[in-house]
């Protein structure tokens, strides 16, 4: 069944990332002034800032919260640099709570020339150590795969399935998975995997862009939606299928974009999100 497009901003989140030239204060008020009803935060948006204030501040220019991005990065050679990662992202949790934040996007990492299968392993260790503390602060933790160019210094959870097995294994209902247009379109699996994490009732958040051809950086070259090849609408729909009702988060890295005018960037992005979403 065709996806009905978009006709207004009420589920538009636009990560602080995506307009990174801006300050924290400027990104509020703008995306606020735009019509923007969802922000997430990454936490470099939050350095040198009361995070409670901050918080404060988003709510009083009427944006929900979805997220803080980003934790992760559990795998390590080292015990000590594993511990190292586990105690920040108890940090980051702590972040997300005072911010009023109910979910933490995790970056989950990955060791070169350390097996795939080890780093999954840690990763799901790493998540178990840190949940309870994430269940007592009501933070939930949303595991996201990345593309698997990012496998071997990244991210070594590049699937759904992959995100899926780790949900399944720790079995909280403070896991889940935030699933990203930019690194899963590709997986003819897809599909399957987003009906699965509905009814599994793990599909936290859903993150879109596109993906610009040629890509002249595999990190910061992401293209607005509609500028490149991923059937955006199509996944929308899947996800929508299965269950989900939140926010769709625009999330762009691109020094091309980064470099215009943010204000009219931010409208280019209102209209692209109606139009190719």
């Amino acid at each position: 069944m065709p996806v009905s497009p978009l006709t207004d901003l009420s589920r538009l989140c636009v990560h602080t990332i995506t307009t990174k030239p801006w300050a924290l204060d400027d990104a509020v008020r703008n995306y606020a002034a735009a019509g923007v009803k969802g922000i997430t935060v990454w936490r470099q948006a939050l350095e040198g800032r009361n995070v409670a204030d901050s918080g404060k501040l988003i709510r009083d220019h009427g944006l929900s919260i979805v997220s803080l991005c980003r934790g992760g990065f559990f795998p390590a050679l080292a015990p000590a640099d594993r511990a190292k990662a586990i105690d920040e992202n108890r940090r980051c949790i702590d972040e997300a709570a005072a911010l009023g934040a109910p979910m933490i996007v995790l970056v989950v990492g990955a060791v070169p020339g350390q097996s795939l299968v080890e780093s999954r392993k840690q990763i799901t260790d790493g998540i178990a150590a840190v949940l309870p503390h994430a269940q007592a602060a009501g933070v939930k933790l949303a595991i996201e795969p990345l593309h698997p160019m990012y496998a071997n210094d990244r991210s070594a959870v590049n699937t759904m399935g992959q995100a899926r097995a780790m949900c399944n294994q720790l079995k909280s209902p403070f896991v889940g998975i935030a699933a990203d247009v930019y690194h899963l379109w590709w997986d003819d699996n897809l599909e399957a995997e987003i009906k699965a994490s509905g009814r599994e009732g793990t599909l936290f958040a859903f993150h879109i862009c596109d993906w610009r051809t040629p890509t002249v950086d595999f990190l910061n070259d992401r293209g607005l939606m509609g500028e490149g090849c991923i059937p955006i609408r199509q996944i929308r729909g899947w996800v929508e299928e299965a269950g989900f009702k939140g926010f769709n988060e625009v999330e762009i890295f691109s020094n091309r974009l980064w470099s215009q005018d943010q204000s009219q960037f931010l409208e280019n992005i209102k209209s692209a999100y109606l139009n190719h979403s």
